[in-house]
């Protein structure tokens, strides 16, 4: 075999083995309250995107948040919300989502 099709084949090896680790599958979600303070200051937007570390058990254990628009203002709500999302138990593993914030009041 010549060096560049073993490469290939290592290359798809890797692919194949990246492709495994699926996304991990929600079984509670819950969604994060519209700050009253938010509303206070005119606020009726708002995205924020946060990374979760779920342990094995499907629990999670952290939130970080990436990036917030406007900022600080969905932060708490953000973080209490995803604390009680629940996942399919599974290796420990982190998720990212984005939660999208409007108020229509």
């Amino acid at each position: 075999m010549s060096l560049l099709r073993s490469a290939s084949v290592i290359a798809a090896g890797l692919m194949l083995a990246l492709a495994a680790q699926a996304t991990p599958k929600i079984v509670k979600k819950v969604p994060p309250d519209f700050p009253a303070e938010a509303s206070k200051k005119g606020i009726s937007t708002g995205v924020v995107k946060a990374k979760l570390v779920i342990e094995s058990d499907g629990k999670v254990s952290d939130v970080e948040i990436l990036e917030a628009e406007p900022k600080r203002v969905f932060d708490r709500a953000v973080k209490a919300a995803l604390m009680e999302w629940k996942f399919e138990p599974g290796e420990k593993a982190t998720h990212e989502v984005k939660l999208v914030f409007k108020n229509e009041d």
